[in-house]
């Protein structure tokens, strides 16, 4: 899908302070063969239990509306996108932003298209925003903490960071303008997810521990390696290609990639090698001493890549993301000036 006025006004985040993953081996929380693997320096971990994951976002979203100039009074949907629990039961977390950040009788939604859940939003803003104009603010927050989940176990090859983030869009200015957008979907992969997980009765979390790695295992056993290896590197290839013709870009013209945030063997298996790109025009050096952001990867990256100059005027950015589903996305971004708060 080409956009023809989609653009980025303001990027936030806010993420705790980072725990060195020498630390976590140490302690006896992760095997240090894991963790040479991943090549994982560190992860950020919010330590403070009072600390909800809507705070998070709330944090990242006034910095973004302070960054782009704005109180937040011309935007006219506010979306929030989460992988894991948000603090409470049946409540509004979109809202709950809404009320602490814009203020605003807008629509207040939540995406829940886990990881792949901040390019979803992306999608929702660019229609929304090509429906008369206005502003969106996107939002991004999650707190991976036990006993439901381990960030260093549930999901061998990625290690799960706390941190919320956030991206103002508007369909008038910005400092980036977002030239495409594909999202591309293969229902036939939503098993590797769930498979040996009967549907029962309501229930917040499934008992125990997370593992998604017993999911997949028993997903592929079922399907074959070879079909699911074929169908997870089709969907992003699609994505990648349609997003790079809608822009009318060449690959060899864009000057960093914002990829998910994997550990190294995951992220050289599903996209450097695929792609025929190296780390270093990568968020990896980012990406390795934050870890996985949930629905996040994309924002904080993007915005690290501005703030750290690595990104300047005329540079062109491709942000990609997947989730369990399988969806995969991929947006190019151009810069078109830098912008007031980096200095």
């Amino acid at each position: 899908m080409r956009c023809d006025q989609l653009y980025i006004a303001g990027l936030g985040s806010w993420l705790p302070p980072a725990v060195p993953v020498a630390d976590a081996v140490a302690r006896g929380e992760w095997e240090p063969a894991a963790a040479a693997r991943s090549g994982m320096r560190s992860v950020t971990v919010c330590e403070d239990d009072t600390l909800a994951p809507a705070e998070m976002a709330v944090k990242a979203a006034e910095l973004a509306l302070e960054r782009a100039g704005t109180d937040g009074s011309d935007v006219r949907m506010l979306l929030h996108a989460s992988l894991y629990d948000q603090g409470n039961a049946l409540w509004g977390t979109a809202s709950y932003v809404q009320r602490r950040t814009v203020r605003a009788g807008c629509p207040a939604l939540e995406v829940r298209q886990v990881s792949n859940g901040g390019m979803a939003g992306l999608l929702l803003a660019s229609a929304v925003l090509g429906q008369g104009g206005g502003e969106v603010l996107l939002t991004t927050a999650d707190r991976f903490c036990p006993p439901g989940f381990d960030r260093w176990h549930s999901d061998p090859g990625t290690v799960y960071a706390d941190g919320g983030t956030a991206m103002l869009l508007s369909a008038r200015e910005g400092f980036a303008r977002v030239r495409s957008l594909a999202v591309v979907s293969d229902p036939e992969l939503e098993g590797m997810h769930r498979e040996g997980e009967p549907f029962g009765e309501a229930r917040n979390a499934p008992p125990g521990v997370l593992d998604l790695d017993a999911h997949k295992k028993r997903y592929v056993a079922r399907a074959g390696m070879s079909f699911s290896v074929a169908r997870v590197a089709a969907g992003q290839r699609d994505a990648v290609k349609e997003a790079l013709a809608d822009a009318g870009v060449d690959a060899s013209e864009v000057s960093r990639w914002v990829l998910p945030h994997f550990g190294r063997r995951r992220l050289e298996t599903n996209c450097l090698r695929p792609l025929g790109i190296e780390a270093d025009r990568t968020t990896w050096d980012f990406s390795s001493r934050v870890g996985h952001l949930g629905a996040g990867d994309q924002t904080a990256g993007l915005e690290h890549l501005v703030r750290s100059g690595a990104l300047g005027p005329g540079d062109r950015c491709v942000l990609m993301g997947v989730g369990a589903g399988f969806t995969w996305s991929c947006s190019v971004v151009e810069v078109l000036h830098a912008p007031g708060w980096v200095v």
